[in-house]
């Protein structure tokens, strides 16, 4: 029980502790850039969100539901402490949260020209395999339904972020044709 306090008085924390942090970087940061950072963060807390909820509405009763009909079939019993049952909800939640961020990782790639939405779209077999490899690794069960909704999931944030690339690209060209016809 004491490791839940631990996670939620975390929870509960942080907001405060990175508004200190933002407050103590702000100061130094010009203008333009605090909007950046700030344009940075709020999507990837909504998306880590987005992911806990994912994993706490979809992939936890699945696996929980495989878990207890796994137990019911045969004469063992499951004996599973509490601290192992918050640890593997930890896990999962805190694991798509993670994977949930994988538009904004795509963002920042495209910022810096590393990947383009072509190249994504041409590579996406080599994606899928990756995101098949992770899938089976994130996987806290071995059924394969909840590795499919793992895989769905993935495929879904790599979708958005070739979009989010194409529009990263798309206004990096515009300001290049725009500053290019100012000189």
């Amino acid at each position: 029980m004491i490791t839940l306090g631990l996670y939620i008085g975390i929870v509960l924390a942080m907001p405060w502790v990175l508004y200190q942090i933002w407050q103590f970087v702000a100061p130094g940061l010009y203008k333009h850039e605090r909007r950046g950072v700030a344009a940075f963060i709020i999507p990837s807390m909504f998306l880590f969100l987005c992911g806990i909820a994912f994993g706490y509405f979809v992939v936890l009763p699945t696996m929980l539901k495989f878990l207890i009909a796994f137990t019911l079939s045969g004469p063992v019993k499951p004996l599973i402490s509490i601290n192992e049952y918050f640890d593997l909800i930890l896990i999962v939640l805190v694991g798509l949260g993670v994977i949930f961020e994988l538009p904004v990782v795509i963002f920042i790639l495209s910022l810096f020209g590393i990947v383009t939405p072509r190249w994504l779209l041409k590579n996406f077999r080599y994606a899928m395999l990756v995101i098949t490899v992770l899938a089976a690794i994130a996987t806290p069960t071995p059924d394969a339904t909840t590795m499919l909704i793992f895989m769905a999931a993935m495929v879904l944030l790599y979708m958005v972020g070739v979009i989010v690339s194409y529009f990263v690209v798309r206004r990096k060209r515009a300001r290049a044709l725009a500053s290019g016809e100012e000189h």
